[in-house]
């Protein structure tokens, strides 16, 4: 990081953090986390038994990102669908409790609030257990998120598009949203999970775990070699402006199209220790587009978000980090 970011810039940027607008858009889910031990073998089945001790409602997907970015004290917005059940009451009610503005929020009746329920014995999952629609939404949610969208535009300095392929990213938002953002200087960050990258061409930032980007380039990843020329590939195929592939415990690879040429950064992993990878894209891209509104570049951004990672990974279940926490490790 030093070569990149001082401790001093860094701190520059955190302070702009009150003032930088982002705006939330994609898959929103509820992550539900049930602890416990186990002590016996069920008689019914050769499975485990597990006593459950305690359990916890998270915010998932999209809304983890959005918390992520609220944690830090940034401005955030959020566009998405619900259900109209009592899972998506009780997101709206946090969403407001926490001052976030709920307007671009879909209630779609007949659909259920993606829930993911993962039960946890001893720190290892156990199961995990899904309640959701993978449908796309439907074309009048698309125009009342659009027209969301429009309406906050002028105020934002960065747009998140998180895809989890649960419906709400859908081809025709997405084209939307390349009209609304296009000319106004908004830096529009995608977090992506369907393979087919054309949908997601032209955007600024893309942000695939190793996987992801493995995949969509049709290349296997064996060294760094390979992971240059998935960057290089993919860059050119879908004209993102910059790519940042995550790789778990290897670090992070930043790639940036600027004047036909290609620049790259490594950052290696800055995780003393992993308990849980739950979320940790989430982290990584809240605060990457956080910076970005508040006047980072992207190797600065991709620092910080590399920091940010390095400390979530470090906590059990879907989580977020605190000014106070990234400060102390800066």
């Amino acid at each position: 990081m030093k070569k990149i970011l001082s401790k001093k810039r860094a701190f520059e940027i955190i302070e702009n953090f009150p003032r930088s607008k982002v705006l939330v858009v994609g898959d929103i889910m509820v992550d539900h986390f049930i602890w416990g031990k186990v002590a016996r073998i069920s008689p019914e089945a050769p499975v485990p038994v597990v006593e459950m001790q305690s359990d916890s409602l998270l915010l998932g997907g999209c809304a983890n990102v959005l918390n992520n970015i609220f944690s830090l004290g940034g401005k955030v917005y959020g566009a998405g669908v619900i259900g109209a059940d009592d899972m998506g009451k009780r997101l709206l009610l946090d969403f407001r409790r926490r001052q976030i503005d709920t307007a671009g929020i879909v209630v779609e009746a007949n659909r259920p609030t993606t829930l993911k329920t993962r039960i946890v014995a001893h720190g290892q999952q156990v199961v995990r257990f899904d309640q959701e629609s993978r449908e796309p939404i439907r074309p009048t949610s698309v125009e009342k998120i659009t027209q969301y969208i429009k309406k906050m535009r002028n105020d934002l300095g960065a747009v998140v598009i998180s895809d989890y392929n649960k419906g709400v990213v859908t081809r025709q938002l997405l084209d939307s949203i390349r009209r609304m953002t296009s000319g106004k200087g908004i830096p529009v960050c995608v977090d992506p999970k369907q393979n087919d990258f054309s949908l997601y061409k032209g955007f600024d930032i893309i942000t695939p775990n190793h996987h992801e980007a493995s995949r969509a380039a049709g290349l296997d990843i064996t060294n760094g070699d390979d992971i240059a020329k998935i960057g290089t590939t993919l860059l050119k195929k879908f004209d993102f402006k910059a790519l940042l592939v995550t790789r778990g415990e290897e670090g992070m690879n930043l790639f940036e199209s600027s004047d036909r040429t290609i620049h790259t950064a490594f950052f290696p992993t800055e995780a003393r220790e992993v308990f849980d990878v739950t979320g940790a894209g989430d982290t990584v891209i809240g605060v990457l587009a956080l910076c970005v509104a508040s006047g980072a570049t992207l190797k600065e951004s991709a620092a910080l978000a590399n920091i940010a990672a390095g400390i979530v990974v470090g906590k059990v279940g879907t989580a977020t980090i605190s000014l106070d926490e990234l400060k102390e490790v800066i």
